[in-house]
């Protein structure tokens, strides 16, 4: 399934300061072997507004990527949402808001031993909820919700040796966001050079 680009833009719409649509943001600053430095979680709001806007740039990042080309929709098979899989992680991760520690410490260090950097980099989540607006038959949006859009973002990025995060090279949006609607059968996968399926390769386990 191709990526809608409209989808896209209606999400990153709603990510501004003023109109955010993350609650909570938790990390883990990695070195160069893929061991844990530091890691944090927090609630979005608490953050100051200059690094909730900091924050929401890296994240935009995402689901602003160039569609189906940098950004890309892969479909996860039955098996690999079975228990004890990464799907059932990030669905147990989107499910308690990130404020499960041990669980984001698994992602972590899943991530950690499956990626091969060679410098040192930062994993962002955020979770953030949409409330889709219904939209009539001419297309224009009504005041009443849909559905609730509730979704993962994940960036990784370099970070220099004062741990400011760079670009991020790498990320995800879970579940996908197709058709204006959930869907957990699939995940949008990014990659800044276009070469998602290796990423998405390491996350469909």
């Amino acid at each position: 399934m191709k990526i809608n680009r409209s989808d896209m833009l209606e999400l990153t719409r709603r990510m501004t300061v003023a109109r955010t649509c993350f609650s909570r943001i938790a990390g883990a600053y990695m070195d160069s072997d893929g061991e844990i430095d530091e890691s944090f979680n927090i609630h979005f709001l608490k953050l100051s507004k200059a690094e909730q806007d900091a924050n929401i740039s890296i994240a935009k990042k995402v689901p602003f990527a160039e569609t189906n080309v940098k950004l890309k929709n892969y479909e996860i098979p039955a098996e690999k949402r079975k228990p004890g899989t990464l799907y059932q992680l990030l669905m147990a991760l989107r499910e308690c808001e990130l404020k499960n520690d041990a669980l984001l410490y698994d992602l972590y260090e899943y991530l950690g031993s499956n990626l091969h950097m060679d410098e040192k980099y930062a994993i962002d989540v955020f979770y953030g909820r949409y409330d889709v607006p219904a939209k009539g038959t001419d297309g224009a949006s009504q005041w009443e919700s849909e559905e609730v859009y509730r979704y993962l973002i994940l960036t990784i990025a370099p970070v220099d040796e004062d741990y400011k995060v760079g670009t991020p090279n790498k990320g995800f949006l879970f579940p996908a966001f197709n058709n204006r609607c959930t869907d957990f059968e699939s995940i949008n996968v990014y990659e800044c050079n276009g070469d998602c399926d290796g990423f998405a390769e390491i996350l469909l386990v």
